[in-house]
């Protein structure tokens, strides 16, 4: 009897011990996941997801990569990447894009406790048949955006601030990135909308470079400075559209004042891209802007991924450019490297504009 009692006793301990032992917390998707009391040990699969832990200072915690960060690139524009160049020597979990290899997750030593993945669900291994395949938690992120989406950026910020027991630092981040964008609405805000110079980006990378077509219709950077894009539009659904390819003819009709060019498309080489179609195409000849030179260079926005950093330098530049007397105190390219400082640890700046031929933040030769 008494033996019975003591097995019921240690039954229960171990029950009560596992349970102290783990912790459950609600990822983007909605879902319960049990993960261990304390993490010290991830991966991060899929675009920008490194790029967030690097954020919350928790880089060190990552045990592999995907076989993106070990590339060896005559481009590169991610600054979470260039501040922390242990990367490329780490060992390799996967392919880019979040297609995982569990078997090669299973080698890993130490192993990792928890997988963070961004885009589950439309890109990459499923991340239910992941879990069940390595027994590690999956906890799901939302990228989001600093537009419409902001909110399940910041979302996904808290939640890995509380997977890897960074809550406080993922709160210093948000309030970092709205305290930018609030201090860029209020230079601007009182600037008649008649005042308000007419502005495009091309060139923008979406799974790789593209052409000058290419652009970002709720671009952030203009909406933050209060600049009229002229390629701002909206899908049926009333949602903001994000990546898309216009028409040349729309372009040469609204003959912008300013002309922006997002320097990923340099990657095209020199007989292709952006910055040769501006320099070489008929159309794009007659617009106003290329004819006075008003060709302006800009860090890439997409590079696997938003550039969150990146969106908020151009912001700061974009402001200097077109309401000089607004942002007389700033430098953007000092003001780059505070926030990437801020966001990845490192003064990135000089290192990526020399990777895109010093272009950045200043007129972009075409004529």
């Amino acid at each position: 009897m008494r033996q019975g009692v003591y097995a019921i006793i240690l039954v229960l301990t171990l029950v009560v011990a596992a349970q102290a032992s783990e912790r459950t917390i609600t990822d983007s998707g909605g879902d319960a996941v049990q993960i261990p009391a304390k993490v010290e040990r991830v991966i991060c699969s899929g675009p920008g997801c490194l790029r967030l832990l690097t954020y919350l200072q928790a880089q060190h915690m990552a045990v592999a990569v995907d076989d993106i960060e070990t590339r060896r690139r005559t481009f590169d524009a991610r600054p979470y990447a260039l501040a922390n160049r242990q990367f490329k020597k780490m060992p390799v979990f996967g392919q880019f894009r979040g297609h995982d290899n569990p078997e090669l997750i299973l080698t890993l030593e130490p192993q990792p406790q928890v997988i963070f993945k961004t885009y589950a669900g439309s890109m990459g291994y499923d991340p239910d048949e992941l879990q069940d395949k390595t027994g590690i938690p999956v906890v799901k992120l939302s990228y989001g955006d600093l537009g419409s989406k902001r909110a399940q950026l910041y979302k996904s910020i808290r939640i890995v601030g509380r997977v890897v027991g960074k809550s406080d630092r993922a709160e210093a981040v948000i309030a970092f990135m709205d305290k930018q964008i609030e201090d860029l609405r209020k230079r601007t805000a009182d600037i008649l909308e008649d005042q308000r110079p007419t502005v495009y980006v091309g060139g923008v990378a979406s799974k790789g470079p593209h052409g000058y077509q290419s652009t970002e219709p709720a671009y952030p950077p203009f909406a933050f400075v209060n600049a009229k894009n002229v390629a701002y539009t909206k899908g049926l659904s009333g949602k903001e559209l994000q990546h898309s390819d216009v028409a040349k003819e729309m372009i040469v009709k609204w003959n912008p004042q300013h002309l922006f060019l997002d320097l990923s498309t340099l990657q095209l080489g020199s007989d292709a891209g952006g910055l040769f179609e501006l320099r070489n195409d008929p159309a794009y000849r007659t617009l106003t802007a290329v004819q006075k030179g008003k060709v302006y260079g800009l860090l890439p926005y997409n590079w696997y991924s938003r550039n969150y950093g990146c969106i908020l330098a151009n912001a700061y530049y974009i402001g200097k450019l077109l309401y000089p007397d607004r942002f007389q105190d700033v430098d953007p390219k000092a003001k780059a490297d505070e926030i990437f400082t801020f966001l990845v640890g490192k003064p990135v700046f000089k290192a990526m504009n020399g990777m895109f031929q010093d272009m950045a933040y200043k007129p972009v030769p075409v004529n």
